[in-house]
């Protein structure tokens, strides 16, 4: 499995800067953790770079219980990545119910990982979300939504990678 960090950075604060600069910043990881493959893909990389010091992961299912004081903890959060599995959007429209506009979102289909049910994800596939997901960390492009603007507007679009 990838790490944010190399090895040899055991410091957690370390290990912060060099995950996106999140050092001094309250960085959220949610995971769609559906059924198929690609909700695998989101919840271990969310795991991943929780485990990595990029940032904690947060419970979605809270969210859309509309448990008060995890809604608000959203909404305190410098930064919420929002690591959707396929098209359907769940946790994007969980944050969207909410009115909580400022998240970044990362889509794992759109990383050319297709959604298959009853398969085990892979290594590679886990590698390639997480490696997405550290670059909208470090605000090396914001997702498919950043604080509010439309998508379509937005400076960066995820695309499939070349031969995924």
């Amino acid at each position: 499995m990838s790490r944010c960090c190399p090895s040899n950075q055991s410091d957690k604060s370390e290990q912060s800067s060099c995950c996106g600069g999140a050092k001094g910043r309250t960085v959220l990881l949610y995971a769609c953790s559906g059924g198929a493959n690609v909700g695998e893909v989101s919840d271990k990389a969310a795991r991943e770079l929780m485990f990595a010091g990029c940032g904690t992961m947060f419970c979605l299912a809270g969210l859309g219980g509309d448990i008060d004081g995890m809604v608000q903890t959203a909404r305190d959060a410098d930064v919420n990545v929002v690591i959707d599995g396929c098209p359907m959007d769940c946790a994007k429209k969980t944050f969207d119910r909410h009115g909580i506009r400022d998240y970044r979102q990362i889509k794992v289909t759109d990383l050319g990982i297709e959604k298959v049910k009853g398969v085990r994800c892979t290594d590679e596939q886990v590698a390639r979300t997480v490696a997405r997901c550290r670059e909208v960390i470090a605000g090396k492009g914001g997702g498919t939504r950043e604080a509010g603007v439309d998508p379509s507007r937005a400076l960066y679009q995820l695309r499939p990678l070349p031969g995924g």
